[in-house]
């Protein structure tokens, strides 16, 4: 069982293993709003209007519960000010930097490809239109 060697600082995990606790990070990681909320916070500190609006297209109550849940796996801080009206930031936390490096590599693997990924989903469409 994982539970106890998971909190050791050496465990290494193995994602392929369906027991394993790295699924949920794998899980987490590979989430599309995540990884765009972490390459927008690449940059420094956000408001949630400011983090929204970079991030385009994702609703309120979507962004809130990905915030939370990068917030409970330690990879974003939110700060509260007190001032009126309220005002919260968030920032990845050093854990969440230290994913900047794998998702840049990833983005400039999807942005390259795409083009090569939509042309062999067109001719997959067009094979299967054939049949």
């Amino acid at each position: 069982m994982y539970t106890k060697a998971a909190g050791r600082a050496d465990f290494v995990g193995d994602v392929m293993d369906p027991a394993c606790p790295s699924r949920v990070v794998f899980a987490r990681v590979g989430d599309k709003w995540a990884s765009l909320v972490i390459q927008v916070l690449a940059e420094g500190p956000l408001r949630f209007s400011e983090l929204r609006a970079q991030v385009q297209v994702v609703t309120p109550k979507v962004l809130t519960q990905v915030l939370r849940a990068l917030e409970r796996d330690g990879l974003v801080t939110r700060t509260v000010f007190a001032q009126v009206p309220p005002r919260v930031d968030y920032e990845l936390t050093p854990l969440g930097r230290t994913l900047l490096g794998p998702l840049s590599e990833l983005r400039h693997w999807a942005e390259h490809n795409v083009a090569a990924m939509l042309a062999a989903r067109d001719a997959y469409d067009d094979a299967q239109d054939r049949l």
